[in-house]
């Protein structure tokens, strides 16, 4: 489907001049927000993404980083304290979850168990961890 020129030069005015987002545009002028952007990649523009705002956590994230490498089983909750006392105002929720993206992970360890292979006494071989002992322990 083509649009008029007219439409065009309204769709560039309104992205350039007026700084609408394309889904504004697209809702007051009736066409589908797909149009807007083929308007705007045929032009030769550059689309704008959205600015990346700072995290209100980032002040404190060379604290937290060094707080969890010296104690990495500290809870969240009692990180939130630590950090709210030094001026953090976010939400304890979302804190949380800022944490456990910055948390610093245990390396991968490799499963093995030993046992006897049949027909090979005294012989033992790693294995996959996939079921118990056949024998219940006690008996």
């Amino acid at each position: 489907m083509t649009i008029s020129p007219e439409l065009e030069a309204q769709i560039l005015r309104l992205y350039h001049a007026e700084m609408w987002r394309c889904g504004t545009i697209a809702r007051q002028l009736h066409v589908h927000h797909t149009t807007v952007h083929r308007v705007l990649a045929r032009a030769g523009l550059p689309r704008h993404k959205p600015l990346q705002r700072a995290s209100i956590i980032e002040p404190y994230l060379p604290f937290i980083e060094q707080t969890l490498e010296k104690f990495p089983s500290l809870t969240a909750s009692r990180l939130y304290a630590m950090v709210r006392e030094r001026g953090y105002r976010g939400l304890p929720t979302h804190f949380r979850h800022l944490v456990a993206l910055h948390r610093p992970r245990k390396p991968a360890e490799a499963f093995l168990r030993l046992r006897t292979l049949p027909g090979e006494q005294g012989q033992t071989g790693p294995t996959s961890v996939t079921s118990r002992s056949a024998t219940p322990a006690g008996r």
